[in-house]
């Protein structure tokens, strides 16, 4: 008479173990194993396992024997298969994946599934198929941008060193304007979410004005001094400017990062700055403003408060963005900058290397 092969889990098998077997998104062969070992490891006979998880008792020998061979190894990873390797299959995969990055259909700007199939003469479920396990999104576009400016080391040395270690005796602010704020209504009212059903709202609206939000917050404590106003001009940014220096305490030096937009550069702009010699403005480098951390906060607001809102006014846009504002100051949370130098500008080197082998190609 056989006897089943005695299975003991150490703690981190059991633990294992009861992962897969609940796992919502574990695939079900690695679910029905995991609880086979587990009933297993609890003294149950096979046949016993096997009525209770519908299935065969030669089954549950063959993963109890394999799991006591090679552990947890032995029941994740499917044994190899005999039989000849599916040659046609892999040249035709190579195919379809030189083809999805290698070249265009002849009326559009990217593959999908059907152009392809059809172009290869395959079905449309084995060229998804080979774009998911090659991890092919031929429908996805990211944008980027690589600085071009001739000074941009020496402006990311000079930010990213006031953002690690700021002076003492100042206050480092992150500063820029959110134009063109938009105070839109929707056209017809939306339904309300509900379980099984998202929230809708119209595609089209109403345009009712705009504003300009300017901002400036501070490094070390997150806190946030702003002013929406209409326009967006050198002498709206004066304003701003006067602004800032009311609202920080006069003994301390103050440095700002802002961005290369030419308002920020005005002659009258230059003069008050010269009058004010608290102020030093740090410039970005042109297309980098991921290196001012107030973008990060205009990104909460839009996402948190401005998109999914209806605002039937300016009025009521302006408002909505001042009790916004004063909620964070009411509890300021600063976004701590860590990147460093030297990672930074390996990132930018292999960026440029790529397109300058794209360029050549």
């Amino acid at each position: 008479m056989r006897v089943a092969v005695s299975i003991t889990l150490t703690k981190d098998e059991r633990v294992a173990l009861q992962r897969w077997a609940r796992g919502r998104r574990t695939a079900a062969r690695l679910v029905l194993r995991a609880k086979v070992v587990l009933l297993a490891s609890a003294g149950r006979l096979n046949k016993e396992i096997a009525a209770e998880l519908d299935t065969s008792p030669n089954l549950i020998g063959r993963w109890r024997k394999r799991f006591a061979e090679r552990r947890l190894t032995g029941i994740e990873q499917d044994a190899p298969r005999g039989g000849r390797k599916p040659v046609t299959r892999e040249r035709v995969a190579r195919r379809i994946i030189e083809a999805t990055t290698r070249t265009r259909p002849k009326n559009a700007t990217h593959w999908s599934t059907r152009t392809l199939a059809k172009e290869v003469g395959v079905s449309r479920s084995m060229v998804h198929r080979i774009w998911q396990i090659n991890g092919l999104k031929p429908h996805l576009v990211r944008t980027f941008k690589v600085s071009n400016d001739p000074r941009f080391v020496e402006k990311l040395v000079d930010i990213v060193g006031l953002y690690l270690d700021p002076p003492e005796h100042a206050m480092v602010l992150c500063v820029d304007e959110k134009s063109q704020i938009q105070a839109l209504d929707r056209t017809q009212p939306g339904l309300p979410l509900k379980k099984g059903r998202c929230g809708t709202m119209t595609h089209d609206y109403q345009r009712n004005g705009t504003t300009t939000l300017f901002a400036a917050m501070d490094l070390l404590e997150g806190r946030l001094i702003g002013e929406c106003m209409p326009r967006h001009r050198h002498q709206e940014w004066i304003k701003f400017l006067k602004l800032i220096d009311r609202q920080t305490p006069k003994a301390l030096d103050l440095h700002l990062v802002v961005d290369n937009y030419a308002t920020h550069k005005h002659a009258k702009v230059k003069a008050w700055l010269k009058r004010h010699p608290r102020f030093h403005i740090h410039f970005t480098p042109t297309s980098s403003s991921w290196l001012n951390l107030i973008e990060r906060w205009f990104r909460e607001i839009t996402e948190k408060r401005l998109r999914r809102s209806t605002f039937r006014s300016v009025k009521q846009l302006v408002s909505a963005i001042r009790s916004y504002l004063d909620e964070h100051n009411e509890n300021p949370r600063a976004f701590k900058w860590t990147a460093k130098v030297a990672p930074i500008l390996e990132k930018i080197r292999r960026a440029r290397a790529v397109l300058d082998n794209t360029a050549t190609a």
